[in-house]
């Protein structure tokens, strides 16, 4: 009988320490898992890890501290869907697909090119499970630009970034499935979809524990309207006074949760409340790797895709949104491109480093494909900055290039610590030329474009240079 249980002990003992050999293997030889989470118009000083003081972002700021914060990492561009090409192609602006937010008819925005080849399909190729989950704005489905056509197995959320204003919407799409949210028709205000995404999205690392997974996780946080449950509201109500009305539309109103932004009386307090919203989601998507023992084979990236916005009730000077710099969403300034970024992989970059390389959206799709073991396509902008997140010599960017074709056409190039911006290009009587040295003027106060012409000559040919004519995107480019 002892003998029978010392027996049973032993290929227990034996069985567990199998399984527990085949997991570390398994953890140790599987490609690293990516997470890509991008919040939606959060400012450079929207963290209190990069220096906000009116609320704090405790679970965002934990992630910091146990990777690395980038200080000078720049947005594609200054709006949604032209950065969000940015990433997706490892392109900058003067190249990339999708160069504006041009609008799509019966929804959503001008669909990426069935020829372009994203980050996810580079992914997809090297075994990765993809999901989406949050704001597409890249192609209605069933066009060329679903992103079940551009490398996503899985997309759960706003195809539209005009309907993705609205937290209470009508409908979200489970791939090609239109979920109608019977609790928000009419003037009911029942199902807040970040709710929903977020329950998607960590349902999505749940089924792919097992493999590698790309989630990209491009929320529609803090963007714009200004809404979200009592239970989160009441947590920041009174603190911010006097608060800030916005009014905006009502039930019954024209475009009523069609794009059109809420109404709310506590603006400083719903920011507040939302950011406080985004850093929780963000609590749980790490709770949930770590439960399910992935978190040290998992490379975590938090960002934003561009400036803080001033629509919808939204106060940036208020939470000095964004820092030291200047200029909003829509300036090429940079308060208007850089953003906040941090990168974890526990064991591999270390703990609670800062880096000030100079990086933008079109080097994270170079440094995933070196991560996966794939290469990366010979007709991006990007590099690889894997380099810097492991602490080895990292090769920098000759220059950086910018441009926006709203407001008159605006442009900036950045080569160290220059940087060259240009307003109303296409309008030579009212173009603008300003220089500025970030090593000493961060915040481009001192236009320096005079002192230094051959400086403003040579920037301007890299602009000139990096620029190749959309037919769907003209940009009319004039030289000054």
């Amino acid at each position: 009988m002892k003998k029978s249980i010392l027996l049973i002990y032993l290929l227990s003992f034996l069985l567990i320490s199998c399984n527990s050999s085949s997991k570390q293997e398994k953890a140790e030889t599987q490609k690293p898992n990516i997470v890509y989470i991008l919040a939606d118009d959060l400012g450079y000083g929207d963290l209190s890890c990069y220096g906000q003081t009116h609320f704090s972002t405790p679970n965002i700021d934990k992630l910091a501290s146990e990777g690395m914060l980038f200080t000078q990492h720049y947005a594609g561009t200054t709006v949604c869907a032209p950065s969000r090409s940015s990433l997706m192609t490892g392109q900058h602006t003067g190249h990339t697909p999708i160069r504006g937010n041009k609008g799509w008819e019966p929804e959503g925005q001008w669909p990426i090119s069935e020829d372009a080849f994203t980050m996810a399909e580079m992914l997809k190729n090297a075994g990765y499970a993809t999901g989406a989950f949050g704001k597409w704005g890249l192609g209605y489905i069933d066009t060329e630009g679903d992103p079940n056509k551009q490398g996503f197995d899985k997309f759960y959320g706003y195809n539209c970034q005009s309907l993705a204003h609205n937290y209470y919407p009508g409908h979200l799409w489970d791939n090609h499935e239109k979920i109608i949210l019977e609790d928000n028709s009419e003037d009911k205000f029942g199902t807040y979809a970040p709710d929903l995404i977020h329950a998607k999205a960590l349902q999505f690392i749940e089924e792919n524990k097992d493999k590698p997974f790309f989630l990209y996780y491009p929320t529609t946080i803090p963007h714009a309207e200004l809404l979200l449950p009592e239970e989160n509201l009441a947590k920041y109500r009174g603190k911010y006074e006097p608060e800030k009305v916005y009014k905006g539309a009502e039930p019954g109103d024209n475009n009523f949760r069609l794009g059109r932004y809420g109404s709310q009386p506590e603006s400083h307090a719903a920011f507040a409340a939302m950011v406080d919203y985004l850093d929780v989601q963000v609590g749980e998507i790490i709770a949930k790797l770590k439960e399910e023992g992935i978190y040290d084979n998992t490379l975590i990236i938090f960002t934003s895709d561009n400036g803080p916005h001033l629509e919808g009730g939204a106060d940036p000077d208020y939470f000095n949104s964004n820092g030291p710099l200047k200029g909003y969403k829509r300036d090429l300034y940079e308060g208007g491109i850089r953003v906040p970024m941090i990168a974890v992989w526990n064991g591999k970059i270390v703990a609670g480093s800062t880096s000030d390389h100079i990086s933008a959206f079109w080097d994270v799709f170079p440094t995933v494909a070196e991560l996966s073991g794939n290469p990366a396509p010979e007709n991006i902008d990007g590099i690889s900055f894997l380099p810097t997140l492991l602490g080895k010599e990292q090769p920098e960017h000759e220059y950086m290039y910018w441009e926006f074709h709203e407001m008159g056409g605006r442009q900036a190039v950045r080569k160290g610590n220059w940087k060259l911006v240009k307003y109303n290009v296409r309008n030579p009587e009212k173009t603008s030329v300003e220089l500025y040295d970030l090593s000493t003027d961060i915040g481009e106060e001192n236009n320096v474009a005079a002192e230094h012409p051959e400086l403003v000559n040579e920037l301007q040919q890299i602009m000139d240079s990096s620029h190749t004519e959309s037919e769907v995107f003209p940009f009319q480019q004039t030289s000054n």
